[in-house]
């Protein structure tokens, strides 16, 4: 089920964050940068802080969060995350589809995104289309992730 974000959901999705970007990201990423990314100090009031004033989506799979994207006014789909025991089931599609559709109705003309090379794939199968490779800093570590867009349908 996807639906929206509920205040009671930010502790999951600050484990799901964590547990994804170490089992997944890792295959992509240094250590030095996987530490960096997923920091401790990644917890509810952060993600809470993050997402206010964005429209976020919550994938439920009997009762327990299994992913989340979120959309801000500008166009910038900034987290989309499935946990990394439900890899390759749809679910970042489906997280997805109600992003575009928002985008559809709103006055974001494109969408955009700063895709990591693990997403980066993703990101090409469903339509975007890659701006720029870039290095981007995070925690005084250094990553490779890739600036995507797609023009919103209208």
């Amino acid at each position: 089920m996807i639906r929206e974000l509920r205040p009671g959901d930010l502790d999951a999705i600050a484990r799901l964050f964590h547990e994804t970007v170490r089992a997944i990201n890792c295959r992509d990423y240094t250590p030095a940068q996987i530490a960096a990314w997923a920091a401790p100090e990644l917890d509810a009031d952060y993600f809470r802080t993050r997402l206010t004033g964005t429209r976020t989506v919550v994938a439920e799979d009997a009762g327990q969060v299994v992913g989340f994207a979120n959309l801000t006014s500008e166009g910038l789909i900034d987290f989309l995350f499935v946990h990394a025991e439900r890899q390759g089931e749809g679910i970042a599609s489906r997280l997805l589809a109600p992003l575009e559709d928002i985008a559809a109705t709103t006055d974001v003309d494109e969408l955009w995104t700063n895709a990591s090379i693990t997403a980066r794939s993703f990101f090409l199968a469903r339509g975007f289309t890659e701006v720029a490779a870039q290095t981007v800093e995070c925690r005084g570590e250094m990553f490779r992730n890739y600036r995507m867009s797609k023009r919103c349908e209208k």
